[in-house]
Formats: C-alpha cells, sequence, structure tokens
C-alpha cells in the first residue's frame, strides 16, 4: 500500500493527491499538523529530514520533494503518456516541472503564503510581479495549446496546476489570464479530478 504523508491547505500535496486520483491508486493518506510542527517533529525527520510534505512511501522505498513524486508516479504506474521517455519529450515536461519549483513558486505560491499562512518574510510585491510575469507566460504559451505539453496532459499540467489554480488566495485575479483559465478547467475536466480548499471540482464531472 502506497502511504502519503501531507496537509491539506499544501498545494504540493494536492499535486501528489491529485495525479493519485487520476491514475486511480489507492493509497492510505496521512495528515500532518502543519501549525504544530508535526513535519518538523524528529519520527517524520527520518522520513524526510528536510521537514516537508508531501512524501511518499511505496514499499520500502521513500519518495522526497513533489515533482520527484510525480515522476516516480508516473514512470511507475501512468505510463508513456504521462511522462515521455524520448529525449526531447521528456525534457520538454521537466522544463515545466522546472518552472513550477522556480517561477510559480516564487510567485503565485509565495504569494499565497504570503497571505494565506502570515509569511510576513516573503517579499510580496516581488511575489506579485512574480506571479504576473509567469501567468503572462503561461497565457501566452496556452492560447495556441490545450496542454502545456502535447495535446494530452502530462506530469507538466499536474505540477504546475495547484498553485496556478489558487492564485486568487495569494491576491492574484486570473480573469485576464482567459487562456490560463480555460486550461484550468480543461484539468478540471479529466476522469478522477480531485479538489481541494480553494479549488472546487466541476459538478458536472
Amino acid at each position: 500500500m502506497i502511504k502519503l504523508y501531507g496537509h491539506e491547505m499544501s498545494g504540493n500535496t494536492h499535486k501528489v493527491r491529485l495525479f493519485l486520483s487520476l491514475l486511480h491508486l489507492e493509497y492510505e493518506y496521512i495528515q500532518l499538523d502543519l501549525m504544530k510542527g508535526e513535519h518538523k517533529q524528529p519520527e517524520f525527520l527520518k522520513i524526510n529530514p528536510f521537514g516537508q510534505v508531501p512524501v511518499l512511501i511505496d514499499g520500502e522505498t521513500v519518495f522526497q520533494d513533489a515533482q520527484a513524486i510525480l515522476v516516480y508516479l508516473a514512470r511507475q504506474y501512468g505510463g508513456e503518456d504521462w511522462f515521455p521517455t524520448d529525449a526531447e519529450s521528456m525534457s520538454r515536461v521537466v522544463r515545466w516541472l522546472s518552472t513550477t519549483a522556480g517561477e510559480i513558486r516564487q510567485g503565485p505560491e509565495n504569494a499565497r503564503l504570503y497571505y494565506v499562512f502570515g509569511a510576513t518574510s516573503i517579499n510580496i510585491e516581488r511575489a506579485t510581479q512574480k506571479s504576473h510575469f509567469i501567468l503572462n507566460l503561461l497565457n501566452d504559451h496556452l492560447s495556441e495549446r490545450t496542454w502545456l505539453e502535447f495535446e494530452r496532459p502530462t506530469i507538466a499540467d499536474i505540477g504546475a496546476f495547484p498553485y496556478v489554480a489558487l492564485a486568487r488566495d495569494g491576491h492574484i485575479e486570473l480573469d485576464q489570464y482567459p487562456h490560463v483559465l480555460r486550461w484550468i478547467e480543461q484539468v478540471k475536466k479529466q476522469p478522477g479530478f480531485l479538489g481541494m480548499p480553494g479549488i472546487e471540482a466541476l459538478t458536472s464531472v
């Protein structure tokens, strides 16, 4: 049985839960209370010395970091469609996973941390600026395509999705990014889509 440690308000946890749901994989979910610092306790630090969620355990093997977990699940259970193995296609998908850990984290994710979790150490002006930079880039990129790469969803889309969809939590409006909004709705239409606080599932799905 797969085990997943996470928190319901964590976008990084959500992307893993979403992918597990899209793959129709059963797993045990173990919720950590981040507000009480359970992710910094010695017991959990033995699993992930970084003290971060999510963490996925499959059998005896521990996987840390949301993007790394997506790669593992795609290769182990998802097949070629979710994470292709030819060099060019793999590079295109990894580029977006890097963007997820870079520009999206520096922008929408940090803006949400500032407003929702009171992370006042974050420079909110810089996070807002970064948010609009990456949203403009995504909007232009998606103006001529349905998905980030290829004509199907991949882990590039799953990795980028939560914090873009949660941008309004960081006081970043999405109305000026119509192609991003269309893409968000496309993700929600996928069989097995799973919502979270701030991201509602489509009632018709």
